[in-house]
């Protein structure tokens, strides 16, 4: 009986010690953070020739580990119902350790229904290889009011 209570108390004390490396930079899944709000950068991007222009607010940015990289997905909320088309578009020379994206989508031909917030989100994603993310710091999605910026 004393030996069954020991092990079972050693196994609960080894379960324990794991919270420390589920928070700590040795767990992959914790690789990037949570999406913070950074500033944005009102002149227009050179390099970037997408027709498509931004749209209006990032929501939600969020980096998904996943065996050979990780998806990078993004939540924008257009004014209107139909906005369709989106994509995360590369931003060339972001700077040293930052991936930048803009999101763009086209708007709808007619005029539509303006609706629930929930209607008219937009969800894209890219999936980034283990060599596209080597030397990567900080990921960035911008719209035309606000940027998200995820950083390990």
């Amino acid at each position: 009986m004393k030996r069954r209570n020991f092990i079972a108390l050693a196994g609960f004390g080894a379960v324990a010690g794991c919270a420390r490396i589920g928070r700590s930079r040795l767990n992959p899944v914790n690789w990037f953070g949570r999406a913070e709000r950074v500033e944005t950068v009102a002149a227009p991007v050179q390099g970037v020739s997408d027709p498509r222009p931004l749209v209006p607010q990032v929501t939600n940015l969020t980096v998904e580990r996943n065996p050979g990289g990780a998806i990078v997905r993004a939540t924008g909320l257009p004014p209107v119902q139909g906005w369709h088309g989106a994509a995360l578009v590369p931003v060339p020379n972001a700077g040293q350790g930052v991936l930048a994206y803009q999101f763009r989508a086209l708007p709808p031909a007619g005029p539509t229904r303006v609706s629930t917030e929930r209607s008219r989100e937009l969800v894209v994603a890219v999936f980034l290889t283990d060599q596209a993310l080597a030397g990567v710091r900080e990921i960035q999605v911008s719209g035309a009011t606000n940027a998200l910026a995820a950083r390990r």
